[in-house]
């Protein structure tokens, strides 16, 4: 019998965090490396500014570069952070990270040791210090780091932290499980951070930050005593610095006060004033049965940070420039005493031209890229009868339609099938909240759907009062002798829309603007000019355009006419907002997120 260390059997079976074949080995190291980044930023209160760059060095060796503009690392901290497995600060926190064990980068770390022979080479600075460059390998018979070199540099940054491996791998690029696919999903769900992603061939992409507002910092929490285990409890016993039970109660736990500390000692027949140290396996056993015994209020969810909804809709707009979106945010509920929450967003249509749902998965703000069909989130997807909320869909699999759901879970344990973190295990309080979240979102496209064929009925009707009323104006100006009539505003005042009009007189531009229908409307107009812009409306200028907007609140049947000059106007119609579709004629809708 011989004892290994855990570098030891990590490089037996580097397969178990996501090294299983070179493709994905190149992926999970950059993954890896830029979590690290993101987490670094957001505890320092830093928006991320991350650099990620591949460069191909050899047939299937590849150079992993990933920079940020984090807090830094003290010097005395580097070598464990990355070159010892299982070295972190967070796995006794209870709180939503993005990483806990201590195996993520120090693992790629391991991996490009493995596969290349070559160590890593880090580059870190914190505000009070200078940078240091180090080279550092893994002693995997000890789990030790071993500095190779170091040396104080001058680097351009005044804080952050660079790191470069060189591994065996392969680069794709069109494909659902590559670096690009997720470094695009991870700039959808922080919308926070600024992403420059540089191909091996040059290319380069930047995924701007649509928020400057930093995500909320989870903050950590005890452990709740419904969510305890016996080994557990016998372990917290042991180690405590309470001086008797009760004290152990109210201090090693959330949610445990005078009262509900007295009534667990009752139940589990202690009077409080016990040592906990002195405590055997049936003592604690009998404390355990008493906490399924007492009611308890749920866990804090202040250790949880959500992305937020709007946030959400602004990524997927972005990225997807839909003609619907929608998402939504429930609120925290617990699993086993860990809390957690789902936030689902859905997009349809616009650039999205896929006739299959792609489903985009998020564990804590990290992108699930692998094992879609054995993950929880997947499941509950294709679990929705989509075919009520006015998709095309086969029995328990995922619609047909041009539409991007985004499912992401957020918790203080995320309870993921394998360490290699691609899939969520099902869990039914989640599986639940999944479904209930995927029903909202639906709901309000199968408003917007039903909106979208009644609008499509309504203007097939139009169109053909349109023609007839056209024709008629037609003939009847031919035997009266008169001026050609604009069909467009009878039909207008026919069905009660809101009409605009564009004309031109003596180099002046001439809007008329009239409320056929039964209610008082509020509404914006926009005209975008070539030049400069003169007129009673506020103008926005952007070299060489301009823009000038009117605020316009009509009665019904009321008309105004509003003028302005300008060298020549860009847009073909004029441009409405705050109106529906259905009851503007003459203009454009500006369409804004629901």
């Amino acid at each position: 019998m011989k004892e290994i260390s855990v570098a030891e059997f990590f490089e037996k079976n580097k397969h178990i965090l996501g090294y299983s074949n070179p493709a994905k080995s190149l992926v999970t190291c950059v993954k890896e490396a830029v979590d690290n980044s993101l987490d670094a930023c957001e505890e320092a209160g830093i928006l991320p500014d991350v650099f990620v760059r591949i460069v191909r060095v050899d047939k299937s060796v590849y150079r992993i570069i990933v920079e940020d503009n984090g807090p830094g690392i003290d010097k005395i901290y580097i070598p464990n952070v990355f070159g010892k497995l299982l070295y972190g600060s967070r796995f006794h926190s209870i709180k939503q990270t993005r990483g806990q064990q201590g195996l993520g980068i120090s693992s790629a770390v391991l991996y490009a040791q493995l596969t290349t022979g070559k160590p890593a080479t880090v580059v870190s600075k914190t505000p009070k210090q200078k940078a240091w460059k180090m080279k550092i390998a893994i002693n995997t018979k000890k789990n030790e780091p071993e500095i190779l070199s170091e040396e104080e540099i001058v680097w351009h940054r005044p804080h952050g932290t660079r790191i470069e491996l060189e591994i065996v791998g392969s680069y794709v690029r069109e494909r659902k499980q590559s670096v690009y696919e997720y470094i695009r999903q991870t700039s959808i769900v922080n919308p926070h951070a600024r992403i420059t992603f540089v191909e091996p061939d040059g290319k380069v992409h930047e995924f701007e930050r649509v928020s400057n507002e930093m995500p909320k910092i989870p903050k950590e929490i005890k452990p709740h005593p419904h969510g305890i285990e016996l080994g557990t409890l016998i372990a917290m016993l042991k180690s405590t610095k309470a001086s008797n039970l009760k004290r152990f109660l109210k201090e090693e736990f959330v949610r445990v006060g005078d009262k509900t500390a007295d009534e667990i000692l009752k139940r589990s027949g202690f009077s409080g004033r016990e040592n906990p140290r002195s405590l055997n396996r049936d003592q604690a056993e009998r404390i355990l049965k008493a906490f399924g015994e007492v009611q308890l209020l749920p866990p804090p969810t202040d250790c949880l940070s959500p992305i937020g909804s709007d946030l959400i809709v602004k990524s997927l707009m972005k990225e997807f420039k839909p003609e619907f979106v929608y998402a939504v945010t429930r609120r925290p509920k617990v699993y086993s005493g860990h809390p957690f929450l789902v936030e689902v967003g859905i997009a349809y249509g616009g650039n999205i031209k896929s006739d299959r749902v792609e489903v985009m998965r998020f564990a804590n703000k990290i992108p699930l890229l692998y094992q879609q069909g054995g993950c929880a989130l997947t499941k509950a997807v294709a679990s929705v009868n989509w075919k009520s909320y006015g998709l095309q869909q086969s029995k328990n699999e995922l619609p047909n339609a041009p539409v991007v759901v985004l499912v992401h879970l957020a918790s203080t344990n995320i309870p993921y099938v394998s360490e290699s973190k691609e899939a969520v295990a099902s869990i039914p309080e989640i599986v639940e909240e999944v479904r209930l979240a995927l029903q909202e979102v639906g709901r309000r496209l199968k408003d917007y759907l039903d909106r979208k064929q009644k609008l499509q009925r309504k203007r097939k009707k139009e169109d053909a009062l349109a023609k007839l009323i056209s024709l008629l104006a037609e003939k009847v100006c031919e035997v009266l002798e008169r001026e050609p009539l604009n069909a467009e505003i009878v039909v207008a005042r026919i069905m009660g829309k809101v009409y605009f009009e564009r004309s031109f007189e003596n180099g002046r531009v001439l809007l008329r603007v009239v409320n056929y229908s039964k209610a008082r409307r509020r509404f914006r107009i926009y005209e975008m000019c070539d030049g400069s812009v003169n007129g009673d409306g506020e103008v926005v200028n952007s070299s060489p355009y301009s823009t000038i907007f009117w605020d316009l609140e009509l009665r019904p049947d009321e008309e105004v006419i509003i003028e302005y000059e300008c060298g020549r106007v860009i847009n073909p119609k004029p441009v409405v907002e705050g109106l529906e579709e259905d009851i503007v004629s003459g203009a454009e809708v500006r369409r804004s997120s629901p």
